[in-house]
């Protein structure tokens, strides 16, 4: 006879690398994507970039880089794992002996519980939340999808995906027209990507942030499709175990690596281009490559998973046979970052608005792109080095111990 709730949260034994690597890595990204926000100081010649225009030839080599490898490309790698974890925290109740209707319970509940983190983290900290997003789109997708044949997730996840295609081209199309047409650019002379860090009262800044919260949640969390396209992905992929088992999909990831990644960065381009110059469009076209570099974002996220994939089997594989290592090593430390992928994610927040935003100490204002990256990196460090000390103590992250308690009750 199931019961209600058998368990609680993962063990630190029952956690594969793959996983937990890639998450660690994907907050470097996270990091090196969120940062530009903060450059208030800074103008952008487009309406859908916080990159901002001009600068030195290092600036515009790293923005180039940035817009093809990182922008986003990164969320839909996080929204995969997310919807991976989904189906693994399923599993791990109904294999306890939990009901569906128990399971599904603890689910919602977590899901519910993101929203709620991801509402007072944009309050307090940073618009740019996706914890919202993604406990949105959980709660839909878990609703409606969970149980459903392999089949019908595939289906869907092309179908939406057909339509965000279907979306860019009339959006190049669009854009390219608009183009053609003379418009005062004081038009778009309004607030720009990096209002939000720019405004000195923080009791402002909180009503802009909160406010903004709120379209970027349903916007990315379900219009967008890209998240709830991730997750279905996700959802087929976790009932084959393919990232806790690596070894046993090569050939399969590293397809999906090779054309992920390759589809990913080459749909990033022609927003590269536009950027540095080479191709010339008004800011009121400079959206028209947004959809083409959304919809192929999706394939980078995929491709980024199935990197990280192949790289924990072959860690796996040089582990086999050896004794654990008595020392935490890089690698030991980006899985252990990834362990405590909420911790971190909401670390890089406090690190970067005190020290970035005009309400704070306002370094975003006279910062370049060049001095962001360097920034992004040494504040993923950080937490790369407190995630290193809390596992060589056996300590959770903080929000997860929070969230945990609150979805398990106990």
């Amino acid at each position: 006879m199931r019961t209600a709730a058998a368990r609680g949260a993962t063990r630190t034994t029952e956690r594969s690398i793959a996983p937990d690597l890639a998450r660690g890595f994907a907050l470097l990204f996270i990091a090196i994507a969120n940062t530009p926000f903060y450059l208030w100081g800074s103008e952008s010649d487009s309406v859908v970039s916080a990159h901002p225009s001009g600068g030195s030839a290092l600036d515009q080599v790293v923005d180039a880089l940035t817009i093809v490898m990182v922008d986003g490309r990164t969320y839909p790698l996080f929204a995969f794992l997310f919807g991976y974890g989904i189906v693994q925290m399923h599993r791990r109740q109904m294999s306890a002996g939990a009901d569906e209707k128990a399971a599904r319970g603890i689910l919602q509940r977590r899901n519910l519980w993101l929203l709620a983190f991801g509402f007072v983290h944009a309050l307090l900290l940073w618009m740019g939340d996706v914890l919202g997003a993604y406990g949105l789109a959980g709660l839909l997708l878990v609703w409606l999808f969970l149980r459903r044949k392999d089949r019908t997730l595939l289906t869907w996840a092309w179908i939406l995906w057909g339509l965000l295609a279907v979306g860019s081209l009339f959006a190049v199309i669009g854009g390219l027209a608009m183009a053609m047409i003379p418009i005062d650019p004081d038009m778009f002379a309004g607030p720009s990507m990096h209002a939000t860090q720019g405004e000195s009262n923080y009791l402002l800044s909180m009503l802009e942030r909160g406010g903004f919260w709120f379209l970027l949640t349903i916007g990315q969390g379900v219009v967008g499709l890209v998240v709830p396209i991730m997750i279905l992905v996700a959802f087929w992929a976790a009932r084959r175990g393919i990232l806790e088992n690596p070894l046993e999909h090569v050939t399969l990831l590293r397809t999906v690596a090779i054309v992920g990644i390759g589809v990913g960065w080459l749909g990033g381009v022609p927003s590269m281009l536009t950027h540095v110059g080479v191709i010339d469009l008004p800011i009121h076209a400079s959206w028209a490559f947004a959809g083409l570099s959304a919809a192929t974002g999706a394939f980078a996220g995929v491709g980024y998973a199935a990197l990280f994939g192949l790289i924990g089997g072959a860690i796996e594989r040089r582990r086999r046979g050896r004794e654990a290592p008595r020392r935490l090593g890089f690698t030991g430390a980006v899985v252990a970052v990834g362990k405590r992928s909420l911790s971190s994610y909401l670390m890089q927040s406090v690190i970067c608005a005190p020290v970035l935003a005009a309400w704070g100490l306002g370094l975003g204002g006279v910062m370049n792109s060049t001095e962001m990256v360097l920034f992004a990196i040494a504040v993923w460090a950080v937490t790369l080095l407190l995630s290193a000390i809390w596992e060589a103590k056996g300590w959770r992250g903080p929000a997860e111990i929070l969230l945990r308690r609150l979805v398990y009750r106990r």
